[in-house]
Order: structure tokens, then C-alpha cells, then sequence
């Protein structure tokens, strides 16, 4: 792998980032299996030094150079900052993760990134990394996972979307922002719209007046006004909807990164991705789409309305 030479082949992938909790280890998880089946030699590559038993096999781990537990210790940091200083000694020992990197030449690359919102919002460290990658003939999208829970409240959902924005402007990668955690959205609660609201992030004006029936956000509609202004003046954010165990869901996704980062697969893989949408249901992977998940979701309030009708 040459430091951006014109004859260094071009390597594909994606850097899976997102809060804490959004989903991300699964994610690469259940990709790394999916993406097995259709035929592609996939590295998954562990950038969280706060990473442990991870499921997936892992070819590459920040853990040869660096863990969070070490540095806290050593250095008497925090977790946030115990991060920080993690990514700054990533980005100070580059020769570290092309070597690495080098051995896995013809395979497509999960990077498996840390938590910390501030590493894509604010700092440089991990961004500087994808801009080496970048050099070294990588060609990433950004794969941002969100919890899907956030819909269920307006407050919420408004800072998702500024946090998605913030982070596309600042990670500067090709980037695809998914919803994560669709089979369980029916137990976080009811939407105040339907699901197609949230993924296509259609006008806000009905979630802000959504907010001003609460007493507590009424005296802040304006600033969430503002708020709604700017996400929608830049019109970047949107949704793909994900259930890790569902196939249909999972080749969704696939597509939508290899648009975004340019990657074109062969026939033989085209073939194998047929076979594997039209077999019956195994073990790993439920055939459960996302439509389902809405609809299931629908009736369920459906009948919770009607057995309150009957109550009274």
C-alpha cells in the first residue's frame, strides 16, 4: 500500500461511527457475516481502545498500540479525555496502521470507531486519520448509526439531526446516516408520526409544533425554530432504517454506502447476493423488513387505542 501512488490499487470501505450505545460493534458484526455471504473478503478493523470481546473476527485492533484502560491509568485521564489522547496517538503512529493494514491488500475494510460524539463533531485526530486513509487510495463512507428510539421523542430527535449535520460537515466523508435498532421500536414507545417522517426528515415545522404542546418546550420554540432552519436550509440529513437481522434491511444499507463510496461489485457477487435474498429464512437472519416492523408497530398502537376506547 504506497503513500498515494498512481499504481496502488484502490481499497473500499467504511468507518462506522455514532454515540455510545447506537450499535456500532453489531453493526460490523452482522455486516461482516452479511457481506461474507455475497462473496467479499471483509477486514474489520477495531479503532475503539475501549473495545473488548468484541463478536465479530477481528484482523486489526487498536489494542496492539494503545487501550483506554492503560492511558487512564497511566496518565490519570478520564474516559473523554483518555480517548482524545488515544486518537491523537492513532493519528502520531500512522506507520502502525498502514502496516497493518497492508497485509489485508484486496479486502473490503470495516473501521470500527469509538463512541465520543466530540471525536466527529469538534476534535481532528480521527478525522485526520480518514484523511490519510484517503491518501492511501481509500475510498470510505461514513456510516452513522443513530439510535432508533430517538424518534419517539420530538427534543431529541431535533439534537440527532443537528448531530448529524455537525458531524457530515465535519468528517468531510461520503455519508449515509442510519437508524438503528428497528426491530425494537415498537418498545421504546409511540410516534407522533409515521416512520417515513423520521427517515426522509420531512418538514419540522410539525415536530417543533409537535414540542410546543409541552410546557416545557414552549418557551424554547423559537430557538427550536432556528434549530429546524438550519438542518433543513443545508437539506444533507436523512435516514436508512436498519434491523441487523433482517436481510432485506441489511442489503438497504449495504447499497446505499456502496453508492456513496463508489464501490461496484462483480456479477459473481450479484449472484450470490440473488441466492441469498431469495433463500428461505436461516438461523442468523430474520425475514422480518422493515415495512413489517412499521406495520407491526401500527397495529400494536391500534389496538392499545381500541382496547382504551372499550375501557370506557
Amino acid at each position: 500500500m504506497s503513500e498515494g501512488g498512481k499504481g496502488s490499487s484502490l481499497a473500499f470501505g467504511q468507518v462506522v461511527i455514532g454515540p455510545p450505545g447506537s450499535g456500532k460493534t453489531t453493526y460490523c458484526h452482522g455486516m461482516q457475516e452479511f457481506m461474507g455471504r455475497v462473496g467479499r473478503k471483509v477486514t474489520v478493523v477495531n479503532l475503539d481502545p475501549a473495545n473488548e470481546a468484541m463478536p465479530y473476527q477481528c484482523a486489526v485492533d487498536i489494542a496492539e498500540l494503545i487501550t483506554l484502560p492503560d492511558v487512564m491509568e497511566n496518565l490519570k485521564l478520564g474516559p473523554n479525555g483518555g480517548l482524545i489522547y488515544c486518537m491523537e496517538y492513532l493519528e502520531a503512529n500512522f506507520d502502525w496502521l498502514q502496516e497493518k493494514l497492508a497485509a489485508f491488500g484486496g479486502h473490503y475494510y470495516l473501521f470500527d470507531c469509538p463512541g465520543q460524539v466530540e471525536l466527529y463533531t469538534h476534535h481532528d485526530a480521527l478525522k485526520n486519520v480518514f484523511a490519510q486513509l484517503a491518501k492511501w487510495n481509500f475510498r470510505l463512507a461514513a456510516v452513522h448509526l443513530v439510535d432508533s428510539h430517538y424518534c419517539t421523542d420530538p427534543g431529541k430527535f431535533i439534537s440527532v439531526l443537528c448531530t448529524s449535520l455537525s458531524t457530515m460537515l465535519h468528517v468531510e466523508l461520503p455519508h449515509v446516516n442510519v437508524l438503528s435498532k428497528m426491530d425494537l421500536i415498537e418498545q421504546y414507545g409511540k410516534l407522533a408520526f409515521n416512520l417515513d417522517y423520521y427517515t426522509e426528515v420531512l418538514d419540522l415545522s410539525y415536530l417543533v409544533d409537535h414540542l410546543a404542546s409541552d410546557p416545557f418546550f414552549r418557551n424554547y420554540r423559537r430557538l427550536n425554530e432556528k434549530l429546524v432552519e438550519v438542518i433543513e436550509d443545508y437539506s444533507l440529513v436523512s435516514f436508512v432504517p436498519l434491523n441487523v437481522q433482517d436481510k432485506e434491511s441489511m442489503r438497504q444499507v449495504m447499497q446505499a454506502v456502496d453508492k456513496a463510496n463508489g464501490y461496484s461489485f462483480g456479477d459473481q457477487e450479484h449472484r450470490s447476493l440473488e441466492a441469498l435474498m431469495s433463500a428461505a429464512v436461516g438461523a442468523d437472519f430474520h425475514f422480518t423488513s422493515t415495512l413489517a416492523v412499521q406495520e407491526k408497530y401500527v397495529q400494536s398502537q391500534d389496538k392499545a387505542v381500541k382496547e382504551e376506547v372499550m375501557d370506557l
